[in-house]
């Protein structure tokens, strides 16, 4: 990764399905649609997470949200089978004890490979000099002090040589003492290597809402629809953005997991604090291509990726908001909101957290 690559709270630009087949299992409660709803019997909910009952919400921006994007509309039906979800993000210590026990290296820790990275870069694109093009990760310029042009969100994102999970805030910095704070610096492929090693695997974007909504079925926020009530829900950004964080929720940038009440089932963390990478593909205007005149069973998302503001490189939606978000910017603290972020990115304000299905645990009895 490298600043060319910066992501962050973007403001919005004007912006084929793939359904699965499942077998039918529990009756649902909408159309003849079956869903799995309860956890079955027998099936032991594994440490640190909790079930996720199978039901019919409504995907995407609802009717009274004033933050409401056009990534984000149609709102529109969709059923998901139940399944088991972190009840936190992956923390420091998570991934610690799956780099103890494999050695893993991730991303920002790599030497950076130009002739790789330059393919997804737009043709012609100059090679920064080798002084730049060392292994590091982009963290929030806290010192920015006045903004030109807030379409720039350069201007308060540093590429910082040496950033990693380990160290994020740079050389020198450390997650001693920070065990319960989530992992961040994560690209794709970073969270995809957990996976695999815990048996878990990302949440899509519909199992994400799913789990944020609780036992809701149609809600803005994990705990409801009044905004007023946000800074002592989620951690997120007070004050002016980016230059003044007023930290009224009792965090300026990271807290710990568990910092806020969990929603109606007992999940932690889903709006705020981190940004959570999922499964499916960024596509801008996917909602407007499918047909919302049916309820969606389990679906992946888009078939393919496309983001006019990064249209070299593919990009994975990343869902929650993290602490930087702000109503005067993106207000992306909303269960409905989405972000794009490139499969090599990696953040200060960026993270995961996985599930786990009934035929996964079932096939490691």
């Amino acid at each position: 990764m490298f600043l060319i690559l910066v992501f962050g709270c973007k403001s919005e630009t004007k912006s084929g399905e793939q359904i699965n087949t499942v077998t039918t299992k529990e009756k649902k409660n909408d159309s003849d649609i079956q869903l799995l709803v309860d956890q079955p019997k027998g099936l032991k909910t594994p440490e640190g997470m909790v079930w996720v009952d199978g039901k019919t919400f409504i995907q995407g921006a609802k009717a009274n949200d004033r933050f409401a994007m056009m990534r984000e509309k149609p709102a529109h039906k969709v059923a998901v089978d139940g399944f088991f979800i972190d009840i936190t993000e992956v923390t420091n210590k998570d991934y610690k004890a799956f780099v103890d026990a494999t050695g893993y290296v991730t991303v920002a820790e790599r030497p950076i490979d130009w002739e790789e990275m330059k393919k997804e870069l737009p043709p012609g694109t100059p090679k920064p000099h080798d002084s730049i093009l060392r292994p590091g990760s982009l963290i929030f310029n806290k010192e920015v002090q006045t903004v030109v042009n807030m379409e720039n969100y350069s201007q308060w994102w540093t590429w910082k040589i040496g950033a990693n999970w380990r160290m994020p805030e740079g050389p020198g910095s450390s997650i001693e003492d920070k065990d319960d704070y989530p992992v961040v610096h994560i690209a794709l492929e970073d969270a995809l290597a957990y996976c695999k090693w815990a048996n878990r695997r990302l949440p899509t974007e519909a199992e994400w809402e799913s789990a944020a909504q609780g036992t809701a079925t149609e809600q803005i926020y994990t705990w409801g629809n009044n905004y007023e009530v946000l800074n002592s829900k989620a951690n997120t950004w007070q004050g002016r953005f980016p230059t003044k964080n007023e930290g009224l929720d009792g965090f300026e940038m990271l807290s710990p997991v568990k910092s806020y009440a969990p929603n109606s089932i007992g999940i932690y963390d889903m709006l705020g604090n981190v940004w959570e990478l999922t499964s499916d593909l960024f596509k801008v205007n996917h909602y407007k291509e499918i047909d919302t005149s049916k309820v969606l069973l389990n679906p992946q998302g888009a078939s393919m990726a496309y983001n006019p503001n990064n249209p070299y490189q593919k990009e994975v939606i990343i869902k929650g908001g993290s602490f930087l978000c702000h109503a005067s910017y993106c207000a992306s603290f909303r269960i409905s909101a989405k972000m794009g972020t490139s499969m090599d990115s990696a953040s200060d304000h960026t993270g995961f957290r996985t599930v786990a299905t009934k035929q996964m645990l079932e096939t490691v009895k």
